[in-house]
């Protein structure tokens, strides 16, 4: 039991910081009016949908550069099936 006191500490710290996390989240802290809120919330969504609208395609894309790994086609063995190996 002894081995085990180095833990303690620790074990102080985080109970403390639990307990003042459960504090400041507490309800009825920094209450915010919901027609406000839903207002702020439609206010983002629409400023997020406008830059996806606004967006170029990228016609002038170069293809990707190879990883350096080969990958072969699936052979069919003698009765016309693909072979598939793991």
């Amino acid at each position: 039991m002894e081995i085990l006191w180095w833990l303690a500490p620790s074990v102080v710290v985080t109970v403390l910081a639990m307990v003042w996390v459960g504090w400041l989240g507490r309800d009825g802290r920094g209450e915010v009016d919901r027609d406000v809120a839903a207002e702020r919330m439609a206010k983002a969504l629409r400023a997020e949908h406008q830059g996806l609208r606004q967006a170029s395609p990228r016609l002038n894309r170069r293809p990707d550069r190879s990883s350096g790994v080969a990958a072969r086609a699936p052979r069919a063995n003698a009765s016309g099936e693909e072979r598939r190996t793991a």
